[in-house]
């Protein structure tokens, strides 16, 4: 759950995770469910062409705390150790 996100390496962000999920480097992704269904569609796509899943949180706040950052976040990918 969102303790991935503290005990593992992740991207922030949804350029940085795409390019991870292109390069076939994630194994999880969040998606935070109040971000705007345009920025955040790439990722699920590319999350379903790649087997990867995807948890979706409350809100970009609740994303963003949960990543270690003052902002909130739309998307975070964990990577593959």
């Amino acid at each position: 759950m969102l303790s991935d996100l503290k005990s593992s390496p992740v991207y922030v962000g949804i350029k940085q995770s795409v390019r991870a999920l292109e390069h076939d480097r994630v194994s999880k992704a969040f998606i935070a469910s109040d971000a705007d269904e345009k920025l955040t569609q790439p990722v699920k796509n590319l999350c379903d062409e790649r087997g990867v899943t995807v948890e979706y949180i409350g809100s970009m706040h609740e994303l963003g705390k949960a990543c270690g950052i003052d902002i909130g976040a739309a998307v975070a990918v964990v990577l593959k150790g």
